[in-house]
Parts: C-alpha cells; sequence; structure tokens
C-alpha cells in the first residue's frame, strides 16, 4: 500500500493505518481490570493492538488501587508474609491471563506479534547471572509461548540477554537510550541466535525487541540546553534523530550475509519498539513521537491516552528515514555547545534502572500495607 492510499483512507482507523504501514501497535499498560471487562479485547477489536507491555511503575498503579486484587491477596497472605512473592504471585497470574488473551494473535502472525511483557526483578539490573536465572524462572513458571521476559540493556545485562536468546527464551530488552547501547543489545541477540542453531536449537521459536526510549531523551536534553542558555532552536529534537539513527543501524545489522544465514533457519529480526512515546513537554504535539517514527518491522508501545489521541488526530505516514543527514550532524552540534551525547544516555540508563527499582520498592510497600489491612 502506498503512502497516498493510506493517508487518504477514511474507512480504518489511524492505528490500523500504522499497522499496513508496518508497524505494531502495543499497549504500554496491563491490570487484572482491563483483561477480565473486556477493555483489553476493546483495545485489540477496536485500535489495531497487537501486544502489551508493563513495568513495576505500571503494576504500582493497578495494583494498589480499587480492590481487583483483594481476593487473590487475602489468599496468599494468609500463609505467605513476604510481599515479593505475593506481588509475583498476582503479576503472573495478570501475565498469563494476557497472553491467553492475546494468544490468537501470537498464532495467526506466526510468532510476529500477540506477546506480553514482564519484567524482572529491576534490582537485578547490575547482576548478569541472578537475571539469567530469574528470565527463566518467570518463563518457566508463565508457560506462555507469547511471553516476553523484560531484562534492562545495562552492561551486565547484555550477557544475560545472549544467554536467554541461547536457551531459546523471548526477551524484550528495555532501557536502551544510547545508539552504541543498541548495536551492542542486537549483537547480543545475533550472538544469542548463532549458539542456539549451533546446538541444534530451532531460533524461529522466539522474537525479541529492542526498546528504545525516545521522550525522556528530549527531556533530559531540553534541560542541558536550558542551562546553557540561547538554544530553543534545537530543542525537542534529539529524541527523534537518535530513533532515527537507531533504525538505520537496525537496517544494516539485520541485513548481509550473517544475518541471511540465521534467517534462512526461520530467525526474526529483533525489531525496535519504541518506548516512551507520549509526550512529556506540552509545548509539543501531542502525537510527534508516533508521527515521526512510523516505519516497517517496528513496534510503538503506548500509554493508552497516546492511543486515544492518534486515533483523534494521529498523521500516519512513513517517516522514520526521514532527515539522518541532520540527525547526525544534530549529536556533534550538540557537543559543540556543551551537551554531551554520551553524558546524556548514560544519565537516562542509571536514572530509569533508578526509576523502576523505586517504584518496585513502592509496590512492595504498598502490598505489606494492602495485607496488614486485609488481615485487621
Amino acid at each position: 500500500m502506498t503512502e497516498t492510499t493510506v493517508s487518504t483512507t477514511i474507512s480504518i482507523s489511524r492505528l490500523e493505518q500504522l499497522s499496513r504501514l508496518g508497524q505494531s501497535v502495543w499497549v504500554d499498560y496491563l491490570s487484572r481490570d482491563s483483561i477480565h471487562s473486556g477493555h483489553l479485547q476493546s483495545l485489540i477489536d477496536s485500535d489495531a493492538v497487537v501486544g502489551a507491555t508493563s513495568n513495576p511503575s505500571i503494576f504500582q498503579k493497578a495494583m494498589t488501587a480499587g480492590h481487583d486484587y483483594d481476593e487473590q491477596l487475602r489468599q496468599i497472605a494468609a500463609d505467605e508474609p513476604d510481599p515479593k512473592v505475593i506481588f509475583w504471585a498476582l503479576a503472573e497470574q495478570d501475565v498469563r491471563d494476557a497472553c491467553d488473551l492475546f494468544r490468537p494473535i501470537w498464532e495467526i502472525s506466526s510468532g510476529r506479534d500477540g506477546y506480553v511483557s514482564l519484567e524482572v526483578d529491576p534490582n537485578l539490573a547490575y547482576d548478569s547471572e541472578a537475571t539469567f536465572q530469574e528470565a527463566i524462572r518467570l518463563h518457566t513458571e508463565l508457560e506462555r509461548p507469547n511471553l516476553m521476559v523484560k531484562i534492562p540493556a545495562t552492561k551486565p545485562g547484555l550477557t544475560a540477554i545472549e544467554d536467554c536468546i541461547a536457551d531459546g527464551r523471548s526477551i524484550n530488552v528495555t532501557l536502551i537510550f544510547s545508539l552504541d547501547r543498541y548495536a551492542a543489545v542486537a549483537e547480543a541477540y545475533v550472538r544469542g541466535l548463532e549458539r542456539l542453531v549451533a546446538a541444534g536449537g530451532d531460533p524461529g521459536s522466539l522474537a525479541s525487541v529492542a526498546s528504545f526510549f525516545v521522550s525522556r531523551i528530549d527531556t533530559e536534553t531540553d534541560r542541558r540546553l536550558a542551562e546553557v542558555g540561547d538554544q530553543e532552536h534545537l530543542h525537542g529534537l534529539l529524541g527523534i534523530a537518535n530513533a532515527r539513527l537507531a533504525y538505520e543501524s537496525y537496517q544494516s545489522i539485520f541485513s548481509g550475509p550473517r544475518w541471511e544465514a540465521l534467517a534462512d533457519k526461520g530467525a526474526m529480526p529483533q525489531r525496535l519498539l519504541w518506548a516512551s512515546t507520549s509526550v512529556k513537554d506540552l509545548a509539543y504535539i501531542d502525537t510527534r513521537y508516533v508521527d515521526e517514527l512510523i516505519g516497517a518491522d517496528t513496534v510503538d508501545t503506548m500509554p493508552e491516552e497516546t492511543i486515544r489521541l492518534y486515533q483523534d488526530h494521529g498523521r500516519p505516514r512513513p517517516r522514520i528515514t526521514a532527515g539522518l543527514p541532520d540527525a547526525r550532524r544534530l549529536i556533534d552540534e550538540l557537543r559543540a555547545i556543551g551537551v554531551e551525547y554520551d553524558d546524556v544516555t548514560d544519565t537516562l540508563e542509571r536514572d530509569g534502572v533508578k526509576r523502576f527499582a523505586d517504584d518496585f520498592s513502592t509496590l512492595l510497600d504498598a502490598l505489606r500495607n494492602k495485607r496488614a489491612q486485609l488481615a485487621a
């Protein structure tokens, strides 16, 4: 379908047009109510949603509001005082049920979509072996082929990612900010596949996405530009430029003889997933990150608010390869005025790991308090 055809089509929704352009829509939210009330199914039916992602922040909001978890919490808490054990029991039930809901999509798409993501304990982000063991535990306990375990793209995480892929496990690599780290993540995926094939495994039995964060790049860069002063023309540019350069790298990595040897055995490319695509700065168009990063073989995981906004006034056209020369120049221009790209991305990785760990701690405290209330 050509760009003109897609942009003038009025009989399908804007998110369906995204799908026809090769980009999958996943919802960045999960809760027990959304799964069992039919709400998640309505997103599948009406908004072209073909997957779901979760993280400690999402579960913290879902589990501490209302009473959807009270019955199971009461049953578990009678014999189990550890809030972390309680959390995993609650979260695994939600993810198991969501996987079942998305299973038909997984089957119809031959394992391309229909995945639900569950993150390892964020406190393990700098421990390769513990991360690997937890990822294997989650895959084993949930027993769902369309589960993706999320592993952060820290340097220690790279080893765990490769080992999980070599073990035939589907992985969502999260908290990617820099181009160098993205290249290392893709290399870990390819090496893992090569090890799997060498051991006689089937590379077509798993999938992976690389979650590349977007709006947080602009938030941190714009803050630094404000400190430099008089650089408003550079605000709000790096997040999209950075993602476009990552997509250029993706096209290079997943082509050529090395990749084709794996593809011939059924391996799927590790698609880029655009994360953090809701707009944080109200000065920007509220659909800008979705609009500017539409391209084939990508995923965009959106909060439901962004889904609603895009269905209302998004502009679905393929733009992911636009402006690449400008994107390359931008990093040099920022460096010349004292905004160091590497420091921006390193800071965001550390802050991202800490934020998830803090949210996880807050969630455990809330579950501990709720257990006490139910016991009383």
